[in-house]
């Protein structure tokens, strides 16, 4: 069984990754672009740390669109090497990452210096769960014949929250970094 650390090594880099993108590509350089970085200390705490970033993930992902941009502009600014690996090419590693017995995604799994699963965030910030909660809690049920429509129509309003709402780039940064920082403070005891 190949581990976290072999999967991190046989990556592509996230820029290339980007850039290969065949599909919501110029969505999720739309996220990138316009994403800052809030002034909070962390790229300065994270540069000491020498983690390694691997996102599961997929092209066709809506939330990855979104996601995959944030966490590439905080591990370019704080030089963390951040690296894919693509969910459907070999489940075995997000099977040991389910979410609730399911293979959501991006799913970003924070290593250490040698390759060491230290912990994981995804595949949604909490706000943005409760965001998409909200819109599949107001589908009709999978049995009425309107359903395939209106779940298109979920996901198509879903993609455009992701590449026009700032605040939902905010809710994915603030919960990433909550994970991170609870991660360096278990390392420092």
């Amino acid at each position: 069984m190949k581990t976290e650390q072999q999967f991190f090594q046989e990556g592509k880099s996230i820029q290339t990754y980007m850039e290969e993108m065949s599909s919501l590509k110029e969505e999720s350089f739309t996220v990138y672009e316009k994403f800052h970085l809030p002034d909070d200390g962390l790229v300065e705490k994270l540069q000491t740390q020498n983690l390694h970033f691997l996102t599961i993930t997929e092209d066709w992902c809506g939330d990855a669109m979104m996601i995959n941009p944030v966490i590439r502009k905080l591990a370019e600014a704080a030089d963390i090497d951040f690296r894919v690996a693509l969910r459907d090419a070999d489940t075995s590693l997000i099977d040991r990452h389910l979410t609730n017995g399911g293979r959501a995604i991006p799913m970003i799994l924070i290593l250490n210096e040698q390759g060491e699963l230290l912990g994981k965030w995804g595949p949604r910030a909490p706000e943005v769960q409760q965001i998409v909660d909200n819109l599949r809690g107001a589908l009709p049920s999978k049995a009425d014949p309107s359903f395939p429509e209106k779940q298109k129509e979920v996901i198509a309003t879903l993609r455009e929250r992701y590449v026009t709402e700032e605040t939902l780039w905010t809710y994915v940064y603030e919960s990433f970094k909550e994970t991170l920082l609870n991660i360096l403070e278990k390392g420092n005891r």
